[in-house]
């Protein structure tokens, strides 16, 4: 799903972003990305969508060469990536339900998928009697789950998460944790950026490292040995 081959994104004479970087990510994957403030992480994700252009280097999405993409190229590529930020980046005059649509307005989607996808995407994320609230009127919880509904009522095959968990408490946290797992079991590739050590630990699953703009562990972890045993330590995510 996403292959980096000798990366660099250098800003300036003394600014590294990120540093020879060489990965692959694999179809339905989940892995975190981890590393301390300034090690690169924003530099990962800002290259996935092609917000920026390496400096050196190959990044390959989907089969797709960001390289030698043209601009007129990269909406449809963003169209394919579901993004879930810290702060939620909901539209303040829509309800739940007109943010969710949005997405499916913005691909061309018809009235009829919209009233049949939306429904269908919020009753996935525990939303459906709050479809008509506004972002103002939900907890912060229920706010960044509009935020996951709105990233995958596409059902993109890449969702990016750019620390999801940030600004919640750790209960509330370990329930979009099992919302994104659900999500990665359907298929979709899911890249988390955190700085939550505990949950990446609980949850284990592969995790990138960076530091300095470089790769400094790429450790794999053993799935599950049920396939229904959900992360975290808890339930069965269903």
């Amino acid at each position: 799903m996403v292959v980096f081959d000798e990366v660099r994104k250098i800003y300036g004479p003394d600014s590294v972003g990120i540093d020879r970087l060489s990965l692959n990510i694999e179809h339905g994957e989940f892995v975190f990305l981890v590393g301390p403030s300034g090690s690169g992480k924003s530099t990962f994700i800002r290259l996935l969508i092609k917000e920026i252009d390496p400096t050196e280097g190959t990044i390959t999405v989907g089969g797709r060469n960001l390289n030698t993409m043209r601009r007129s190229k990269v909406p449809y590529l963003r169209r394919s990536i579901g993004c879930v930020f810290q702060d939620y980046k909901l539209l303040p005059g829509r309800s739940v339900y007109d943010n969710v649509a949005y997405a499916l307005q913005v691909t061309g989607e018809s009235p009829r998928g919209i009233k049949r996808k939306v429904p269908e995407i919020l009753s996935l994320v525990g939303l459906s009697e709050k479809g008509g609230r506004m972002p103002t009127e939900l907890s912060g919880g229920e706010q960044q789950r509009v935020s996951v509904a709105r990233a995958f009522v596409n059902h993109p095959r890449l969702l990016i998460a750019d620390e999801p968990t940030g600004n919640l408490d750790p209960e509330t946290s370990i329930g979009i944790m099992q919302l994104l797992y659900r999500i990665n079991r359907t298929g979709t590739t899911v890249i988390m950026a955190t700085h939550d050590r505990e949950m990446v630990d609980k949850m284990q699953m592969r995790v990138i490292a960076l530091e300095d703009g470089r790769l400094v562990r790429d450790q794999r972890q053993a799935r599950y040995a049920r396939a229904d045993e959900g992360p975290v330590g808890s339930s069965p995510a269903r």
